[in-house]
């Protein structure tokens, strides 16, 4: 087989094949004998039928050619398009230009394929991610946390202030008088928010003994009013921090181990925090500089269709239909599309910058790389690195697992070369963030 391709217009490659003559009769053999098996002709047994027999049952040597044509066309042009190294992402519009009746067989295919983009400024990138700086105040609130769990509640003889608890009884009704809460003796965190957020600021400033009402919009959009009457107010005193108290609370024998702890442990998930938006951050800004005008609707609607496809896969794990789904999240298909819709669009930006970085540095994938590739593949799928690189060979999907290990070459590149900061501007060491991720690792 030869294949070569010719750019046009609107993004859109002539892909053009010669076949040898052989290759279609091998083509041929297999349909004969798929026939041959599956036809029911009398005096031959299933798969016995000569050659000649099922031509002349088919309309003659022609007609049986057409067949294997048609049968073999469309691995014909899987195969072409491997050799001639595109990556299509749209079906082929397939035009025989000659052997439809005998000798070589030639065509070509119109394909849509990705546009190439300019990104200028790729590599001057700037992401931003939290602050990996452990502040007083954490440790401080830390600490905080921990003195609050050995906190004592004691009744108090002065009005609702700060965090309060308070005991109260509340009875809910809607509009139409109907009763939507009513509890007695409820123990209730004052600026916790976990009744209505109205109420706290109702409560601040009443003592035991008094009543107050607020209304408030249910998220069912039913406006309720709660009466409440406080039957008790308490402040929790929290333990006084020593060292003593520390080794009878914690692990730790000292104040000072104890802060010591705790900002190893800030220092880490901040950086994990760092790691986990960097790339996220890295990627959108390489998203902002591919112009809409590239962000064609094929791409975004294959987008489109893989994550749902996805998502459907994920229900089906869930024993879910995509209809509870949609029930549970209170919304409709038209939503639910249009939400994948904008992701998408973002995703087919970072996906047209990639190949661009891979392109404008140079960032190939050689045979070895591939081949690498499809031994971790195989042995995922449970089969042979060979019998892997003939069904991509086959099926024209080659080029494509090349394409992602080349935006994978790029994504390394990216993150290794964006200059990191956090949201105020302070330059944040990526070494650290790559040092701590090793750790993580290997721990």
């Amino acid at each position: 087989m030869r294949a070569t391709a010719e750019s046009m217009e609107d993004n859109k490659v002539k892909l053009m094949v010669e076949v040898e003559e052989t290759e279609l009769d091998e083509a041929l053999d297999e349909v004969v004998k798929e026939i041959s098996r599956s036809a029911r002709i009398p005096g031959f047994r299933p798969g016995k039928a000569p050659r000649r027999v099922l031509e002349a049952r088919m309309g003659g040597a022609g007609a049986l050619r057409a067949e294997a044509l048609r049968e073999s066309l469309p691995n014909f042009y899987a195969r072409a398009i491997v050799v001639a190294d595109i990556d299509p992402i749209s079906s082929p519009e397939i035009d025989i230009t000659a052997g439809e009746e005998q000798g070589p067989i030639a065509f070509e295919a119109v394909v849509d394929v990705r546009p190439i983009v300019s990104i200028p400024g790729y590599a001057g990138l700037v992401a931003t991610v939290p602050s990996i700086d452990v502040l007083e105040a954490d440790i401080e609130a830390q600490v905080d946390r921990l003195r609050e769990n050995e906190g004592e509640l004691t009744d108090v003889d002065r009005p609702i202030a700060g965090r309060d608890f308070v005991t109260l009884d509340l009875i809910g009704k809607d509009t139409e008088g109907n009763v939507v809460a009513d509890v007695s003796d409820y123990l209730y965190e004052v600026g916790s928010g976990a009744i209505v957020e109205e109420l706290d600021d109702a409560l601040r400033g009443l003592k035991a003994g008094e009543t107050t009402s607020v209304t408030s919009t249910m998220p069912d959009d039913r406006e309720v009013t709660f009466e409440v009457t406080i039957s008790g107010v308490q402040e929790k005193l929290l333990p006084e921090l020593t060292d003593a108290w520390v080794a009878e609370a914690s692990e730790f024998e000292t104040i000072e181990a104890l802060r010591g702890d705790i900002i190893d442990r800030l220092s880490r998930m901040k950086i994990m925090q760092a790691q986990f938006s960097l790339r996220e951050s890295a990627m959108s800004a390489l998203a902002n500089l591919v112009d809409d005008v590239h962000v064609s609707d094929l791409l975004v609607d294959a987008e489109v269709n893989e994550r749902l496809n996805d998502l459907g896969h994920r229900l089906e794990s869930q024993k879910l239909s995509i209809e509870q789904f949609l029930t549970a999240t209170n919304q409709t298909g038209e939503a639910l599309v249009e939400s994948l819709r904008g992701e998408s669009v973002t995703a087919v930006k970072v996906d047209l910058a990639l190949r661009a970085v891979a392109a404008a540095e140079g960032l190939g994938v050689s045979e070895a790389e591939l081949d690498e590739e499809i031994v971790k593949l195989a042995e995922q799928f449970s089969t042979t690195p060979a019998r892997l690189r003939e069904q991509l060979d086959n099926n024209g999907r080659t080029v494509s697992l090349k394409g992602e290990l080349g935006k994978t070459k790029a994504s390394a590149w990216l993150l290794d070369n964006v200059e990191v900061v956090d949201e105020e501007g302070k330059s944040v060491d990526r070494e650290l963030l790559k040092r701590n991720a090793a750790e993580e690792g290997e721990s």
